[in-house]
């Protein structure tokens, strides 16, 4: 259901609040999530039928003691040595997962970059740009919104740079 959101949708999640108050192109996916998949992105790109090039995952890690979003394909990893330096960072860890889940307000597979409890600095992968939209979480397991990736960097006053690898 594709969404120009001029109200606010009564059980959004804070992901798609945040998307309807800036009045923002989306389509929510909801799918039912298999808590025995061994990957949320993938799950979430086969129950979809979209391509996991297309399909985001939102990790947190720890850049220098600075928390900081990352958003990266599905199909691959993220490289922790690009994403310090996207920020201007020496070295990124991967956050505690509870640091994470409180610091966000969501919980691990259901991270999503939009709507968090306390904005952090944002890093989404350059690859993003070359499609007309992806899909990254909407705040819950077994939930995705597609967006432009132009929308989402806006939102979330994102830095573009490579920092997935295959």
């Amino acid at each position: 259901m594709a969404k120009k959101a001029k109200k606010q949708q009564s059980g959004g999640t804070p992901a798609t609040v945040a998307l309807t108050a800036a009045e923002v192109h989306y389509t929510v996916h909801a799918y039912d999530h298999d808590p025995s998949h061994p990957s949320y992105g993938q799950e979430a790109a086969e129950a979809m039928g979209v391509s996991p090039d297309r399909v985001f995952k939102t990790l947190v890690a720890d850049v220098d003691g600075t928390l900081t979003v990352a958003v990266v394909p599905v199909a691959g990893q993220l490289d922790l040595k690009a994403l310090a330096s996207a920020v201007g960072g020496k070295r990124a860890t991967m956050a505690d997962p509870a640091l994470a889940e409180r610091t966000t307000g969501y919980v691990r597979g259901g991270i999503s970059p939009l709507g968090q409890r306390k904005k952090l600095p944002t890093v989404i992968d350059a690859s993003a740009s070359s499609h007309e939209t992806i899909c990254v979480s909407a705040g819950r397991r077994g939930l995705e919104v597609e967006l432009s990736p132009q929308d989402l960097a806006k939102l979330t006053d994102a830095v573009l740079a490579p920092i997935g690898r295959a």
